[in-house]
């Protein structure tokens, strides 16, 4: 790459700031209306049916894979992968165990959008609650991880501790705990209803709120280790 000429003003940084609360704020805004935009073309589905509406449901149905929600749900989760692995250096005792973090919600971005974990149900032969087969070494998996990072946890401030519990918590409910109820559902309705639109929009809200919380937690983590957060281009 050719040098600059002499007279060549010096480069300059591009820097961003980021500040946690406010971008929080801007993403349970961007949730909100997602949720809202999904319930009502699923009412549009089954009780209005307005024709205008009917060519947004799978652009805008949580129900549906490949579209906007889905696009959105991998790129938060890609946010909560790169929040990690920032950690992962910002944290050398723990580096490890944050790098490990940013590699599995690499994986789960990447999963929302091909969704392996729906071919995973064909190695199941399972019926009622357990209808998708998936959740059972998904439960497995998610136990291990629970147990293995019961230390790494009790390493972090309370209240760091606190915001990553709960957001874990409602992000295993609505991934895994509600395919349970709509597993059994399914196996006995099928699933172009609206009960079971209604159950899979709750899932994927709170599968959004949990990331959605995990983003702001890990910002506020890294404001208070690092004291300021920006992404710069130089």
């Amino acid at each position: 790459m050719a040098a600059p000429p002499p007279d060549a003003p010096p480069a300059e940084a591009l820097s961003l700031s980021l500040e946690p609360r406010r971008l929080q704020a801007v993403l349970l805004y961007i949730l909100v209306a997602l949720v809202a935009l999904g319930l009502l073309v699923e009412i549009n589905e089954y009780i209005l049916h307005a024709g205008w509406l009917d060519p947004l449901t799978p652009a805008l149905s949580l129900s549906y894979e490949q579209n906007l929600p889905t696009w959105y749900a991998a790129s938060l989760l890609l946010l909560c992968a790169a929040l990690l692995a920032v950690s992962a250096r910002a944290d050398p005792t723990w580096r490890r165990s944050w790098a490990l973090l940013a590699v599995g919600f690499l994986y789960i971005s990447m999963d929302e959008v091909v969704g392996v974990h729906e071919y995973a149900s064909e190695l199941f032969d399972t019926h009622g609650l357990l209808f998708f087969g998936w959740v059972i070494p998904a439960a497995v998996v998610v136990t291990v991880i629970g147990l293995a990072y019961l230390r790494f946890l009790g390493s972090l401030p309370a209240q760091t501790r606190r915001r990553f519990v709960v957001a874990g918590v409602i992000y295993v409910t609505g991934a895994l705990a509600l395919e349970l109820p709509l597993g059994a559902w399914t196996e006995r309705h099928g699933n172009d209803n609206l009960t079971y639109a209604l159950i899979d929009l709750l899932e994927e809200s709170l599968e959004l709120l949990g990331a959605t919380l995990f983003v702001g937690a890990l910002l506020e983590h890294l404001r208070a280790r690092v004291g300021s957060i920006a992404l710069r281009i130089t």
